[in-house]
């Protein structure tokens, strides 16, 4: 039987060799791939079908308040990585500019004694206004950087506090970073954040007060409403130094290896899916009230009747969506 001609192929399906060069690991195709997604171009979501499979990495994700220390910690985890030869890539989610809307690439900075490192990538990615800690296409940029063979994936997100807890939905493995000497210690780790930790690392433990921390986190625990056969381990860093990166390594290995054996790692990959789909359909059915016509016009003229002529709200969305399902 011939063989088709490459050439011919990716005529008639541009997508698919696009993905193939991503499966590769051609660098720049990934970044142009990641570039397509964040800003929503229409192809991105055909890319990202052809990029969809049966690759397995890990994504371990970094969260934690402002100042705590989380790049240099995920600096200096990323070369723990690669001394195995994993292959890393980061997902560095910074506050958005102002001025250009893009990220302001402070983690990129902080990062750059990795060039000329095959085996690490490095992606910053801007908030554009959603909260939680993370980018909009954040789920999206880690899938093509599975596709493109990176066996963990390392999510760091912007400063955040007790209810922005999106970073869980994404990561296998989610280590908050605690540091001590930031006032009340016990309001920065209580609530949301609290609950989420597989791993917590007191980072700068250098620092007085690190013993407070340790101690307060314990306590915490204790008094934890669910008990599990897990119990979050608290790791002492010093990310400047690399004091503690080791340690930190062991603990996400045995944390790893529990998620697996136990089952809850494809119950935690079935939950955010799960949650990814709602959200993906939310978008598709906006889009296709757009394209039906709907869009911001009727909108905008239905929030001025709400407000002046008292139309009820809970009638207009139902009439909306049968209209949409009519077809």
């Amino acid at each position: 039987m011939k063989q088709p001609n490459p050439e011919q192929e990716r005529f008639v399906d541009p997508h698919m060799s696009f993905a193939r060069q991503i499966r590769a690991g051609n660098v720049r195709a990934l970044s142009r791939a990641i570039s397509l997604v964040e800003n929503s171009s229409p192809e991105a979501t055909a890319l990202l079908a052809a990029c969809h499979g049966a690759a397995d990495s890990i994504k371990l994700g970094f969260t934690g308040a402002p100042g705590a220390g989380k790049s240099t910690l995920v600096d200096q985890f990323a070369r723990r990585l690669r001394k195995d030869s994993e292959r890393v890539g980061i997902v560095a989610v910074d506050p958005t500019s102002p001025f250009s809307g893009g990220a302001i690439l402070g983690d990129r900075i902080r990062m750059g004694g990795h060039q000329g490192d095959a085996g690490l990538y490095i992606r910053s990615m801007a908030t554009r206004g959603f909260l939680g800690g993370l980018a909009g296409k954040t789920a999206d940029v880690c899938a093509l950087m599975e596709a493109a063979g990176w066996n963990r994936i390392l999510v760091e997100t912007v400063g955040v506090g007790q209810d922005e807890v999106d970073i869980v939905r994404l990561a296998d493995v989610t280590i908050v970073v605690l540091v001590p000497g930031m006032g009340d210690d016990v309001q920065s780790i209580k609530a949301g954040i609290m609950e989420i930790a597989d791993i917590f690392v007191i980072n700068k433990c250098d620092r007085e007060g690190a013993d407070r921390v340790e101690q307060e986190v314990k306590a915490m625990q204790s008094l934890a409403m669910e008990h599990t056969d897990w119990t979050a381990p608290i790791v002492r860093t010093v990310a400047t130094s690399g004091e503690g990166v080791d340690s930190l390594h062991a603990e996400v290995a045995k944390c790893i290896e529990y998620l697996r054996s136990s089952g809850r790692l494809q119950k935690k990959r079935i939950s955010a899916w799960r949650q990814r789909l709602e959200q993906m359909l939310r978008e598709e059915m906006l889009l296709e009230l757009e394209a039906r016509g709907f869009a911001r016009e009727r909108l905008d003229q239905a929030a001025t009747e709400i407000v002046e002529s008292n139309r009820n709200p809970y009638e207009f969305v139902p009439q909306m969506l049968r209209e949409l399902l009519r077809g």
